[in-house]
Formats: structure tokens, sequence, C-alpha cells
């Protein structure tokens, strides 16, 4: 099975989804507060019980191949490839200290991890893409790999 990794905020509300419809891949936009782990946790065991993977995604607006993997995600571009993912989105300008106080942490972005049930990073992660034609290609292929 294929897993892929989005961080996620601790919330009381469910998080709100955005996909296109009938999609595949699910960008799940995070809370601005709360414990991390704990949100990516429960995430963790929502995508067990809905038997979809989840990945922790830290991008930030101004990262060209973060907007070019989002644009992706949204226009179904990843399914084929993918098959069913949640990806838990962080920005990293707002979420920073909150995302490396649960372990994620990188100097380059994108960052996607696998979280493990704990919620908190596992080091299973990729980081940063080269400048190419596709930033897309290099990411998806990242992601298959965790």
């Amino acid at each position: 099975m294929r897993l892929a990794l989005l961080l996620v905020a601790c919330s009381s509300t469910a998080p709100e989804v955005t996909s296109r419809a009938g999609g595949k891949v699910e960008i799940v936009e995070t809370p601005a507060t709360g414990d991390l782990a704990s949100y990516v946790a429960g995430e963790v065991k929502r995508g067990e019980t809905d038997r979809v993977p989840v990945l922790v995604y830290v991008g930030a607006t101004w990262c060209e191949p973060c907007k070019e993997l989002h644009a992706a995600a949204l226009a179904g571009k990843l399914d084929a490839t993918l098959g069913p993912l949640r990806l838990l989105e962080f920005d990293l300008d707002r979420d920073g200290s909150w995302l490396a106080a649960a372990g994620y942490k990188s100097q380059l972005v994108p960052l996607i991890a696998k979280p493990p049930s704990t919620g908190k990073a596992s080091g299973k992660q990729i980081a940063g893409a080269k400048t190419g034609p596709s930033y897309g290609d290099q990411l998806t292929r990242g992601i298959a790999g965790l």
C-alpha cells in the first residue's frame, strides 16, 4: 500500500478537506493551534479507519515546488500514481515552531513525512526538489517511496 504524509495540527473540529470531486489525493488544511502531534495522531487513526494513507506536507506560499504539488493534487494529476492519499498541509512560515516541536523540521520545503501513530516525526521523510522542468514528478516519486 502506498502511503503519503501531510502534517496536520490539533483541532476540536473536523479539518477542512480540499479535493476535486471524486479525487483520490486529498489535501487537508490544518488548524493553526493545538497539539500538533495529537492532531496528526488523530488523522493517522482516521486514515487507518478510512483505509487512506496519511502524510504530513509542509509547504510555503513562496515555494514553487509546493505550489506545483498542491495544484497537481487538486487537479487529480497525482491520483493514478499515488492512489488514495491524505496530505495534512502545513505552512512553514505560519507553523514552523509548532512543526519543529513535533520533530517535523528540515531546511528545505516541501517537506513530506510519514507519521507514526504517535503523530510525532518518524524521520521517514523527503524534503526539497531540484530545479528542473517538473517538480511534481520528483515529488511524486519521493512520496511513492515513503
